[in-house]
């Protein structure tokens, strides 16, 4: 059977999607507390262990001392650590100096193009565009576009629904085949007039205030060329993966994007929510849709990729603290590993990128601590092998003294994003650091390693997972 196209019939689907919405958030209030019961269990019981081991832990230590390489590994460990730790309270100290740049008056926000690409988002981009029109910005100013990538489902109905509820208000258009979302910012990159560029992700929803505390430094700072929103979780309610990353990126952004907003030098704008200068996007658009790495065209990344080619021009890159968009992140691990990967490969085709004007005189003032942060990327990605190599040295010798030194590692570094995120948001919330970090030294150790062996991938990896969520909402309809 054919399915049907109009948004009164795909509407029909909601009842169901909204039936399984609430059993997933009975099923995550369940299990949510009994995660977090467990984690502190394990993560107590691994200090307990850690602290019982001390013996053994010596015994190990003086019978290490006597090999050949036991010297130069404690003496990187030591460097290493050392290194962490300063990085650490130099991002503090940083941090401490943030100011969020306020608004400016209405009659001084420049014209503004909000660019929202879409592919297979269904409603979601409707609620998007009805949120961005909601926006206290002037509607003489705004102009809306919104570009469907040859979404296989109904995103491109519920593109027209939108433009029949806000008419002249929003401008939609329909790419012939699927490109990718760097090819759909690019042609709305072309067809926008204003003086200033922000582009959301389609499963977005943003503030009142947000495009204007968006656009206002480009008009308090001529230096300014991109501005990073702050991304915090939608559906933090529906699984428990949401529920933890809503903690890491609170701590993602408030805390590291704070820190590097006061060097100028925000190393990513995050494609949920960014800002542009006209004249810094049309300066690089060129090399930006025509990148390559390793022979092969670039279609992941193209957020770090537009910051990288902005900074190089000399810009500066800020973070608006106040400047909220909520965005949908991935609720199953398969989803968020792929996210995971993605963000990695680009990361070290943008690292490499960066090194190459970095060390350069880019811009005028202090780049100093721009270099210390591109150094610190490069740490992380050099110590991936070792570290992992190393944690299967020590799994396999000395697996209790490996765990519970983990997990007293855990204890120690999740509790500074802890309380970070309960001093500015809630404490309730903030417990979910643990598992988290949990998570990810267990399940998720992989990632960087992955992605460096396999950096010349440019696939965003979640073709796959859109086409198994479309057949499903496809027997839905046929079957309502």
């Amino acid at each position: 059977m054919k399915q049907s196209t109009s948004c009164e019939s795909l509407e029909t689907i909601t009842p169901i999607n909204t039936t399984f919405t609430i059993l997933n958030k009975f099923i995550s209030k369940v299990s949510s507390p009994l995660i977090l019961i467990a984690t502190f269990l394990l993560i107590f019981g691994g200090a307990s262990l850690f602290y019982f081991l001390q013996p053994y832990f010596e015994k190990v230590y003086l019978e290490r001392m006597n090999t050949s390489w036991s010297t130069p590994l404690m003496i990187t460990g030591i460097v290493l650590l050392t290194l962490k730790i300063s990085f650490l309270i130099y991002i503090l100290f940083l941090y401490l100096r943030y100011k969020v740049i306020k608004p400016v008056p209405y009659d001084k926000l420049p014209s503004c193009t909000v660019i929202v690409p879409a592919y297979n988002e269904g409603e979601l981009v409707y609620k998007t565009l009805l949120s961005l029109a909601e926006s206290d910005y002037p509607k003489e100013k705004l102009q809306l576009i919104s570009i469907d990538d040859g979404s296989q489902d109904n995103t491109w109905q519920w593109m027209q629904k939108a433009k029949e509820v806000l008419g002249d208000r929003v401008s939609i258009y329909q790419q012939p085949k699927n490109k990718g979302k760097r090819h759909a910012l690019y042609r709305g990159f072309n067809l926008a007039t204003g003086e200033v560029f922000i582009t959301v992700d389609s499963d977005s929803i943003v503030k009142k205030d947000t495009l204007r505390l968006m656009a206002s430094p480009f008009v308090i700072n001529k230096e300014c060329g991109a501005v990073a929103g702050n991304v915090r979780v939608l559906n933090k309610e529906k699984a428990v993966i949401p529920r933890m990353l809503n903690v890491s990126f609170a701590f993602s952004f408030e805390f590291i994007r704070s820190a590097q907003s006061r060097l100028g030098s925000v190393l990513c704008t995050p494609g949920a929510l960014s800002a542009y200068r006209r004249e810094a996007v049309f300066n690089c658009l060129q090399g930006w849709i025509s990148q390559t790495f390793m022979g092969q065209v670039s279609k992941i990344g193209e957020d770090r990729a537009m910051t990288n080619m902005i900074l190089k021009q000399g810009y500066k890159v800020f973070f608006q603290r106040e400047a909220y968009v909520y965005t949908n992140t991935p609720e199953r691990y398969k989803n968020l590993s792929k996210m995971f990967i993605r963000w990695e490969r680009s990361n070290i085709r943008e690292n490499i990128a960066m090194s190459k004007f970095a060390f350069t005189n880019f811009r005028k003032g202090p780049k100093i601590g721009t270099r210390v942060l591109l150094l610190n990327q490069w740490l992380k990605m050099i110590a991936a092998y070792p570290a992992a190599l190393l944690m299967l040295f020590f799994i396999c010798t000395y697996p209790l003294l490996f765990l519970s030194s983990t997990l007293v590692s855990i204890l120690v570094f999740s509790s500074i994003q802890a309380l970070f995120y309960a001093k500015k948001h809630t404490i309730s919330e903030s417990f979910w650091a643990y598992p988290y970090s949990v998570f990810y030294a267990f399940t998720l150790f992989w990632i960087t390693p992955y992605a460096i062996a396999t950096a010349g991938r440019s696939g965003w990896l979640t073709r796959d997972l859109n086409e198994e969520e479309l057949k499903k909402q496809q027997m839905v309809a046929v079957s309502s």
